[in-house]
This record gives C-alpha cells, structure tokens and sequence, in this order.
C-alpha cells in the first residue's frame, strides 16, 4: 500500500479508501467485516462513511451504516489503526432541525454518529452537502468548536463548488484566533465526469486541500460493463451515445494488459490533486482489483490517449472556454 498526506494535514492515510455506502442496506454484517478485514490486511487505514448511510435510497434506516462499522471496529479492536471519516448534512429524521449545518444539528449529529460508530472521536468530519441557509462563520464555528473539545481530529467538505472551497478557507482565515479549516473535499471524479477539472481541482489546488473521489468507475461504465455477464448494476443498455467510448476504452484497456476498472482508477491515482479515490466494493474481488490499480504506472502517452477517448472540459476555467 502506497500512503500520502490527508490533504493538507499531517495525518497519513492509504492512497485507496474504502467506501461503505452499501455495507448494512445492500451488504451483510459478515460480508462488509470480511471485506473490511480484507482493506485492512491490504494496508488501506482510510474508511469512508456518512450518517445517511442505510437510509433511502439504499435501505430504510439512516445510520445503519455506521452502526455496522461500530460493530466492526469494536469486535476487531483495531481503533487506533484507522482514519475514520463520516459526513454530516443529510436528513436523519422528520424534525426542521434533522438536517443541514446548522450549528445545533451538527451538534447533535456528531454526538450520534460517535455513539453509533462506538468511538470518542471522528478523524475526518465532512459537511456532506454545502447549506446556504446557514451562514459560513456559524458553519465553521460549530465544528471547530468540536475540534477544540476532540470529538473530531480534521474537517472536510463534499460535493462543494471551487468558489465553496475558496469562501471557506478565506472566511476561516480572517479571525486572528485559530478556526478549523477543511483539508479535504470529497466530489465525483472520473474518466467520464471531469467537470470538477474547471473549478474545484484548481481551488482544492490553491489551498492545499486533497481530494477524496467517489464514484471512480462512473457506476460500473469504467468497471468493463460490456465483458460482464453479471449487470445487476451496469447495464449495456444505459450506455446510450457513450458506447463507442467505453468500447474504444475497454479495447485500450486490453491493449495496455489491464483490467478497465484498475485502469480507472490508475488514472485517477495520477491526478495531482487526488489523495484517494474511494471505493465501494459489494464483493472481495473488487477490493483486490482496486489495489492492483497502484501497480499500474501511466506515462504521458498513456494519459494522452485516455484524454482522447474520455475528454476533458479542456482545462481550467476560464482558459476551457474563454478566448
């Protein structure tokens, strides 16, 4: 296992994470802990949650998820070896106040997520979602407050716009006194959706904040949906007008005499920006093929080909479109 900087702190974490999204509503408790002891004999430390996790549209019970990792965690006794990130902002019930950043909803999350987790402290809490009904400074008060009394170790941001990223850093800068500044932002990154390349890679850039990717196989369309008999999650049919492309794809991928979804995420493990794609595997196998990925070295002529058949928006704004 390859390790690197948690973005711009001092915290080491594997080069892949694991995602949980469909341990507990899709996954059972004996194959998520065997695919989970599995990521840690493999030397992957980073593990991905959120407190939605279990609810709609994966089961119907939010926080499930994280319960099953508290399971886990306190059966395998092995606390200290992980860097455990959940998220906060989703709807974990009927009331007005069961969702978004407000600080008392965060307030109350935190407090739930560590009971069902079984742990004293979170290593990386993420606002899930930005809230603009909340303003930033209450936002970024609440959680560096958690990070004054150690429930939580670092803050991060998912699904942010780059002027997100950019207004959070900048505001938390303006006090004199110290303010949690989020040093990750967790955002959709792959061959086929590189929109973030405009915006939020040179804002995360700018700051120093690392980029944790999710859906890096774009739902199964990198993960070699047209040699695959098994189409519960991809189907040839969804291609639409993108076939030609994962064809010519998967052809590369078998001329370079690599698996398409180890080439996926190779290609991502080549992004500067990218601390760890995060994977979400429904069965062993797919972990294994995730970290064959780190043996796989592209040079410019490889991820010049794989800019052909998947283009980019043409770099970042506004030279991608600007004269």
């Amino acid at each position: 296992m390859e390790y690197t900087r948690l973005g711009s702190s001092g915290a080491r974490v594997s080069r892949i994470a694991l995602g949980t999204m469909n341990f507990g509503p899709v996954i059972d408790d004996a194959e998520s802990f065997r695919i989970l002891d599995a990521a840690v004999e493999r030397g992957i430390n980073l593990i991905d949650t959120a407190d939605v996790y279990g609810g709609a549209p994966w089961g119907d019970k939010p926080g499930q998820t994280e319960e099953l990792l508290g399971r886990w965690i306190s059966a395998r006794g092995n606390r200290d070896d992980l860097v455990v990130a959940t998220k906060v902002q989703g709807a974990m019930g009927p009331g007005i106040n069961d969702s978004g950043l407000s600080s008392l909803h965060i307030r109350r999350a935190v407090e739930d997520s560590l009971r069902r987790l079984s742990i004293e402290h979170i290593d990386l809490y993420q606002m899930h979602h930005i809230d603009r009904n909340v303003p930033v400074d209450e936002v970024l008060d609440a959680f560096t407050r958690l990070v004054d009394q150690g429930k939580i170790g670092y803050l991060g941001s998912s699904n942010f716009a780059g002027w997100n990223i950019a207004q959070y850093q900048e505001i938390a800068g303006m006090r004199a006194a110290s303010r949690a500044k989020p040093v990750t932002e967790q955002s959709i990154y792959n061959l086929t959706q590189r929109t973030v390349e405009l915006e939020v890679v040179p804002a995360a850039t700018a700051y120093g904040v690392g980029l944790l990717t999710w859906s890096p196989l774009a739902s199964g369309m990198l993960g070699g949906v047209l040699r695959k008999t098994d189409r519960s999650r991809s189907s040839v049919d969804a291609l639409g007008g993108r076939r030609a492309q994962v064809e010519e794809y998967e052809r590369y991928a078998d001329e370079l005499g690599v698996a398409p979804a180890e080439l996926a995420i190779a290609w991502l493990l080549h992004q500067p920006v990218v601390t760890a794609p995060i994977v979400g595997p429904r069965r062993l196998e797919q972990l294994e093929s995730a970290v064959r990925a780190l043996d796989i070295t592209l040079g410019a002529k490889e991820l010049a080909e794989l800019d052909r058949i998947w283009p980019g928006p043409g770099g970042p704004a506004p030279e991608a479109y600007a004269w």
